[in-house]
């Protein structure tokens, strides 16, 4: 029974010990109520309209209310776009700064995103900026995260 009970603890710790921003299936959290108003501030068009990636305030949990939403590439059998969310420690961001996205495109990798935001520090009760960056593969709809420092 103890043995169980530990195992329960660690998994509960789990998200709080996550670190870097996590790529996620898109849930509640990308609903279009979610994106702050005005809206023109907070979505963004590339790839000719086919990528549209958008800022979301879920208000609640103060430490991670900000997702980045994706909508991309590859398309399913009725014309939809894959949809996910990025956010850090099993939630969404502690802030984003969206009006600061930067995109390039590199044809060997794809869209390449660039993003301030605020992650939350569990350790010290703060939240911290950093840039991450977000490469976006419309072929094969692999999106790959990370930290920069």
């Amino acid at each position: 029974m103890l043995k169980r009970l530990s195992a329960l603890f660690a998994c509960l710790a789990l998200p709080a010990l996550a670190e870097g921003p996590q790529v996620m299936d898109c849930d509640w959290q990308a609903s279009a109520r979610n994106i702050p108003e005005p809206w023109e501030a907070h979505t963004r068009t590339f790839s000719n309209g086919k990528v549209r990636l958008a800022m979301l305030d879920t208000i609640e949990p103060a430490a991670g209310w900000a997702y980045l939403l994706i909508l991309s590439p590859p398309f399913g059998e009725l014309g939809d776009r894959q949809c996910r969310l990025i956010g850090s420690n099993g939630m969404g961001f502690s802030g984003m700064r969206f009006d600061a996205l930067s995109a390039d495109y590199d044809p060997a990798q794809g869209l390449i995103f660039t993003l301030p935001v605020q992650m939350y520090d569990f350790q010290t009760s703060q939240p911290y900026e950093r840039p991450i960056r977000i490469i976006l593969n419309q072929a094969t709809g692999q999106i790959d995260t990370w930290v920069l420092e």
